[in-house]
């Protein structure tokens, strides 16, 4: 299986779920199950709504996504040459992100939650030598959003060399999994999520999603049969996400089995339906795809720290205004965001330490 032939609806889907990557930290303030957070307000159960609805698919989608990535990209490359590559786009904003953005997070973090009153430079000893929950929440070291980059390093790293090791083609025919089997791909992940895992960030979770991407969702014959049934999957996924955030959040009793069941059943049902969904509508290109997807990186890697600093302006301003606080702190951080995203997208050096390729014309 060989193609030079781009899939967009990889590229588009992606960047989309990136979009939702505002909303979803800014709520992280208002989080009812006592989460630390780099801000945080009061317990919202309106407002973590919207963390519990995501939650459970939308970045195990981005590591399957990078398992079919990974496939394509190793049929134009060696494994050498794809594990420089991502050491590039994936250690070098790491190694940014820890350095210079974390410690303006995690300061501002300190000081809104434990009154730190010391300057920032002085707190750049704290982060480096504080090691705690690694949240960043108390001050402490943090990876923050960059786990992503970490995780997503040691598995392409591990994956492209144990193939490399049994010397697997990736341009070999791929087995074609019929539709219900494929459907029933996602019952280890409730067994798989609390093995190696960190901070409630599964490395054996996202290895299963990432070689499922490899080997199985990297065959347009699997995806055209979620395409095929991408409604009927979107009806099952919306119907469990909707019942775990109830369940989760505004039902009075407990049942954690029934819980747990219905967040891996919307995890996996609705990464499904996504897939379809992109297949059937997403697979185009053009002004706006093209753009987003040069800059979904970049705007991943600048994002969170807007968040945090216009919580923390914001509440300096208005007080303990929800409405102000969540909708300012939404709008503001896209544009702030982006502004960046331009900014950075035209200086070949933040292009480098970002991991992104400097194009002049872009």
């Amino acid at each position: 299986m060989k193609t030079n032939e781009r899939k967009y609806y990889i590229d588009n889907l992606r960047w989309l779920i990136l979009l939702v990557l505002i909303p979803y930290h800014t709520a992280q303030a208002w989080n009812t199950w006592g989460e630390p957070n780099y801000i945080y307000f009061e317990r919202n159960r309106l407002i973590s709504s919207i963390i519990v609805f995501f939650s459970p698919y939308f970045m195990p989608l981005l590591f399957l996504l990078a398992g079919i990535s990974t496939r394509y990209a190793l049929q134009k490359r060696t494994c050498k040459e794809y594990i420089v590559e991502r050491a590039k786009r994936l250690l070098l904003p790491l190694t940014f992100g820890t350095i210079v953005i974390m410690p303006v997070m995690c300061y501002l973090g300190d000081k809104f939650n434990y009154s730190y009153d010391g300057g920032f430079f002085r707190h750049y000893s704290v982060f480096f030598t504080k090691f705690t929950d690694l949240t960043g929440a108390d001050g402490g070291f943090s990876f923050g959003q960059f786990w992503f980059c970490l995780y997503l390093f040691v598995i392409s790293a591990i994956v492209s060399g144990v193939l490399a090791l049994i010397k697997y083609k990736s341009e070999e025919t791929q087995k074609i999994f019929p539709f219900g089997v494929v459907t029933l791909l996602g019952l280890p992940l409730p067994f798989l999520s609390e093995i190696l895992s960190i901070a409630g960030k599964s490395l054996a979770e996202y290895t299963y999603l990432f070689l499922l991407g490899y080997f199985v969702f990297s065959n347009e014959k699997t995806i055209e049969s979620t395409q095929k049934c991408r409604y009927q999957l979107l009806g099952i996924g919306f119907l469990a996400t909707i019942l775990n955030v109830y369940l989760f959040l505004w039902c009075d009793k407990e049942y954690i089995f029934l819980n747990v069941a219905l967040k891996f059943m919307s995890e996996w049902f609705m990464i499904l339906a996504l897939m379809g969904i992109a297949k059937g509508h997403l697979n185009f290109t053009g002004k706006v795809s093209d753009y987003m997807t040069k800059r979904s990186f970049l705007f991943y890697t600048w994002h969170f720290i807007w968040v945090v600093s216009f919580q923390y302006l914001l509440f300096e301003l208005v007080g303990n205004n929800t409405i102000v606080l969540f909708a300012g702190t939404v709008i503001l951080s896209y544009l702030a965001a982006f502004i960046c995203t331009e900014i950075s997208i035209r200086i070949p050096l933040l292009c480098f330490v970002t991991g992104t390729k400097y194009n002049k014309y872009q």
